[in-house]
């Protein structure tokens, strides 16, 4: 039945198609509307008036046409805020020669069908966060003269066909994750020329070949092996923070080039190429017949429903213009829209079945937490640890392609935490029947803080508990905000610091399903495959990524940690206003600690207030960063063991339980 519903769509695709002879290239129209689709965030409105029922493009903000204003140019949407991917669908823009979406916050790959855009001479997409590899069919690219893909975090190695761009002036790829040998080589030896590029003849292969290149930047990556002779007349800067053979840029630690695999000669013709066809070719020959006839079948039938579309197309040429947009998509297409998908984005994350947690978790029943967009459960792997699994709530109908691709990216980001004081994903859950998205966490088994905080009892959390608490957060904010690239907590509050048997606090940052929700456009409410009906919110919060958002939500905490009281409630109001009055005054700063509490270290609640102050600062440079927060509190807050016995009359209770 699939296999009939894509044929009738792919008729009705091409049919809408040529109905109408407008001026204006149809797939082209199509592109940049699912390149609009594939934006899920537009801070400055640069994409406002990209309207399909528009039917000239090339109105539109950012798009250059032809004099005819038949064919898209140029895109050039830059420093906009842009959060999204880049679609497939580019490829169509056949006619493009720049392509220009530099400084935005674009994530996922770069797909392979950019190689399509044959006229293409400029292509920037500098300083996003793009990963994977870059792909090979780039090659193809035989008109680029300037190639601007630095500051991101793309992998893997330079592929040899760059070599073919034979045009090409300037190649920035600095600041990324690349690895390998830089690809050129040459039997001759080069010498630099009055321009300062570089001679080349037949015998070249890589980046040896480009004799047209004036301008290239390497620096910082993973980069090993030594300098190209035919690269040698570049700045030795533009090699620094490698991890190549080179004594006259500096580069990258032992300790740092250590994890990068050992350098290969990135040919076309290796192992792995070799590899990767053979594969191809036993699947081809090993296909069934029927299946084969199959496929006859349907190219039959697409081809004749292809040519019948074309003779009406052109019989309705001379009659009156249609006011059906030629390019425009129907709802339900813009579900089923294909995404270049980074399959080894997981390869290193351990994925569970559903049985598997539905054992562990005692057949779901064991619900330890709920909000409106997922479901928390308590398990226990058998022979493993205690777990935590966050079920995302949505309808399979509801999952788009670019759903996926960032729920693999949320993934991929949250496996790479490691520290004592972040919970540690330890793998994820992703089926089909029934429909399932899954994290799995390490179980923090004394709840969170909140409801310690609010409704626990108040001698659980002395002073010097706290204290250690407060410590035990800023150092876990400290290490992700020193990642590359850093990492911040979504909602940075109480409910996101879980706890251990011993009172260790833990970052968990389960709020990262908001993100991946505020794509979903079409419903206010879902049902789960357990039938619990989970309502979402109008608006969603987009995930923070400002590491100044999370600073304040820091200083904000330390208030709720040190007062008892709630960042907010209806009868007492905000708590950051109503401690404003208590926090730089000495004689009155006590009235901010829990009364609860009956007894502290002042010089303590001196240097938390201090740090508070700094953190709410409305000036956003003016706020430090966590790395200098964290060196504060070490350093002037006590929890050694004779400051616990100052503090609190239960010390001897509290270590005889941790010991």
């Amino acid at each position: 039945m699939r296999a009939v519903g894509a044929v009738g769509s792919l008729f009705v695709v091409f049919g809408v198609l040529l109905v109408t002879c407008d001026s204006f290239a149809p797939y082209e129209g199509w592109a940049l509307i699912t390149l609009k689709e594939a934006i899920y965030e537009d801070p400055n409105m640069a994409l406002s008036n990209w309207n399909a029922l528009d039917a000239d493009p090339c109105d539109w903000s950012g798009v250059s046409c032809s004099a005819a204003r038949d064919h898209v140019l140029k895109i050039n949407i830059s420093n906009s805020g842009l959060k999204g991917f880049l679609t497939p669908d580019l490829g169509h823009l056949t006619y493009l020669q720049e392509l220009i979406l530099h400084n935005n916050n674009l994530i996922g790959t770069i797909p392979k069908e950019i190689g399509m855009l044959k006229n293409l001479k400029v292509l920037d997409l500098g300083m996003n966060q793009l990963s994977g590899t870059i792909p090979p069919e780039m090659g193809n690219l035989t008109n680029l003269i300037r190639i601007n893909l630095e500051s991101n975090g793309l992998t893997g190695m330079m592929p040899q066909e760059l070599g073919n761009l034979k045009y090409l002036e300037e190649l920035l790829l600095d600041r990324n994750k690349l690895q390998g040998n830089v690809p050129a080589e040459s039997s001759i030896n080069f010498t630099s020329n009055v321009q300062g590029m570089y001679a080349s003849n037949a015998t070249s292969s890589g980046l040896c070949r480009l004799s047209q290149l004036k301008v290239a930047d390497f620096s910082f990556n993973f980069l090993v092996g030594g300098i190209p002779k035919c690269l040698e007349y570049l700045p030795s800067v533009n090699f620094q923070g490698n991890c190549l053979q080179n004594k006259d840029a500096k580069q990258r630690s032992g300790a740092q080039c250590g994890a990068s695999p050992p350098g290969k000669s990135h040919s076309g013709g290796g192992p792995k190429n070799h590899s990767a066809k053979d594969k191809a070719k036993r699947e081809r020959t090993s296909r069934p017949g029927w299946l084969l006839a199959l496929e006859i079948v349907t190219g039959t039938m697409v081809g004749t429903l292809f040519l019948i579309a074309l003779l009406t197309g052109l019989q309705r040429c001379n009659s009156k213009p249609s006011i059906i947009i030629p390019w425009k998509k129907s709802a339900s297409e813009k579900d089923h829209i294909s995404v270049y998908v980074d399959s080894d984005a997981l390869k290193d994350v351990m994925r569970f079945s559903r049985q598997e947690l539905e054992v562990a978790c005692e057949d779901f029943s064991n619900i330890i937490g709920s909000s409106p967009d997922s479901l928390v459960y308590k398990g226990t792997i058998k022979g493993g640890p205690e777990i935590a699994v966050i079920s995302l709530c949505i309808k399979e109908e509801h999952w788009t392609g670019y759903l996926e691709l960032y729920f693999q990216r949320e993934v991929a980001d949250l496996a790479r935490l490691n520290h004592d004081n972040t919970g540690r994903l330890l793998g994820y859950c992703k089926e089909s029947t029934p429909f399932t998205r899954m994290l799995v966490f390490e179980y923090a088994s004394n709840g969170t803080l909140y409801e310690h905080l609010h409704y626990g009892e108040g001698c659980q959390l002395s002073w010097t508990r706290r204290m250690k608490i407060v410590l035990g957060i800023a150092r876990g904010l400290k290490y992700l905000h020193e990642l590359d690239p850093p990492f911040t907590i979504s909602e940075l509050n109480s409910s996101a610091v879980y706890l251990t048997e011993d009172f260790y606090p833990k970052l968990v940052d389960f709020e990262s399903w908001k993100t991946i929700l505020a794509r979903s456009e079409k419903h206010s409410g879902s049902i789960d495959s357990q039938g619990s009906i989970c309502v979402l919110a109008n608006s969603l919060e987009g995930r923070h990524e400002d590491i100044q958002g999370n600073i304040y939500a820091f200083g904000v905490l330390l208030l709720e940690i040190v007062s008892g009281r709630p960042p907010y409630c209806k009868d007492k109001g905000s708590l950051v206003n109503w401690a404003k009055e208590y926090l730089e005054l000495p004689e009155v700063m006590s009235y901010v600690v829990d009364p609860e509490l009956k007894h502290f270290q002042y010089e303590d609640l001196k240097a938390v207030c201090e740090v508070v102050n700094l953190c709410l600062n409305p000036d956003t440079t003016k706020r430090p960063l966590m790395q200098e927060i964290s060196s504060m509190l070490e350093t002037r807050i006590d929890t050694s063991f004779s400051a616990e016995l100052k503090s609190s009359s239960l010390a001897w209770a509290e270590l005889a339980l941790s010991s």
